[in-house]
């Protein structure tokens, strides 16, 4: 089915040909005729099935002929768990849009409040904002929410795991009753689902199920002891001369000391973590997507939401505590049907939540020893049937 028969007009036709879309994915078949028809919806979505432009091109099609909008109001509102989130869904409005008189912005705290403030002044159509900072406009009086006709909650588990509850029911008591509601998450969980029954009103429920299957992202591990990690990375780098990768830690004082480790070796490298400064962030995302940096050494606040092109290979310096944090991060390359591959550091310790993973993919992750990197300590064989004497503690980042 084209995009041509969900019924886009043909400017929102024109920009998503421009950005090489060619025929919707499954959730954008299945939301955007939703959507458009008003309804509110409860989607399970994973990341990488093009779930942004599933909610964002229906409310551009929504929104296109709608009357200019007043003074710091807004008329669409997408609640995001992060800025970096905040930035990619608002530069896909941007793409999507850009046949159109709609206005959008990207509201997060970490930065000058100022800015944000003048761009509200003159109203903005779509504003995709992080909710503690959206508050913070609101208490200034920069914004009024009695225009609003649709609110989003993007990675809404996300947003839980966060937090963010308490944020999110303070704005959604502030918002105009008769309003349309889209609630997009990567798992619907019994904390999703009893938000979806505060907010939703009769909402449809779509499912897209994750394709992780091997021709898509080849995934492979390597047994190897935590003391020898960097060590075998560094050898790896050399080896293969990789022109890029996504490098996956656990703590933020993790990722720096890596980075020192491999520069010690002559491989340079940048850490991105919630320590580093909004700007610094940025500008590394920035060099990273431009091909300018090679390795980027991060902890799971990019797992989500960082949209790289051609981005091939995904390392798992470390295995997270959780199986759906495995899929994310691994989701950041073999996007939009290319091929990815996904490389992760297995030692002795991770054997829980290795096993937690492979029962979250059903899958038994291929393993491969490397000479030099025999692990002294054995790692169980791997078991899909394998259940948890005990809760995993986890690990302090």
């Amino acid at each position: 089915m084209p995009f041509s028969k969900l019924g886009l007009s043909k400017p929102i036709l024109q920009a998503i040909t421009e950005q090489g879309y060619e025929t919707p994915t499954p959730i954008q078949a299945k939301a955007i005729p939703i959507i458009c028809k008003g309804k509110d919806i409860i989607a399970a979505a994973q990341t990488g099935t093009g779930k942004t432009a599933s909610f964002v091109l229906p409310i551009l099609q929504n929104l296109q002929d709608a009357p200019e909008v007043r003074a710091k109001r807004i008329r669409a509102l997408i609640l995001t768990p992060t800025r970096e989130l905040a930035i990619q869904v608002e530069e896909n409005v941007q793409a999507y849009s850009k046949h159109l008189s709609l206005t959008s912005l990207a509201m997060y705290g970490g930065v000058d409040d100022e800015p944000q403030k003048a761009a509200l002044i003159a109203g903005v159509d779509i504003l995709v904002a992080t909710p503690g900072r959206l508050l913070d406009m609101y208490t200034q009086r920069a914004i009024h929410f009695d225009e609003v006709e649709v609110l989003v909650l993007d990675e809404a588990d996300r947003m839980l795991d966060m937090g963010f509850i308490a944020d999110i029911n303070k704005v959604v008591e502030k918002l105009p009753e008769k309003r349309q509601n889209l609630l997009f998450s990567a798992t619907i969980s019994k904390q999703v689902r009893f938000l979806a029954k505060t907010i939703l009103e009769n909402p449809s429920e779509i499912t897209i199920k994750s394709e992780l299957s091997k021709p898509k992202i080849n995934q492979w591990l390597i047994p190897v002891d935590k003391d020898k990690k960097s060590a075998l990375l560094s050898e790896l780098m050399q080896e293969h001369q990789w022109p890029q990768a996504l490098i996956f830690i656990e703590t933020k004082r993790g990722a720096a000391k890596l980075v020192s480790q491999l520069e010690k070796r002559g491989i340079k490298a940048e850490a991105f973590h919630s320590g580093r400064s909004q700007g610094a962030r940025e500008q590394l995302l920035e060099d990273f997507k431009a091909g300018e940096l090679q390795y980027l050494i991060a902890t799971g606040v990019a797992s989500r939401g960082i949209d790289i092109d051609n981005l091939n290979l995904v390392i798992n310096y470390d295995l997270p505590d959780q199986a759906d944090d495995y899929v994310h991060r691994i989701g950041r390359t073999g996007r939009a049907g290319a091929t990815g591959e996904a490389i992760s550091f297995v030692s002795r310790d991770d054997f829980r939540s290795l096993c937690y993973i492979e029962k979250r993919i059903n899958e038994i992750i291929e393993r491969k020893v490397i000479a030099g990197f025999e692990p002294r300590a054995e790692i169980p064989k791997s078991d899909l049937n394998w259940k948890p004497k005990s809760a995993p503690a986890k690990r302090r980042r």
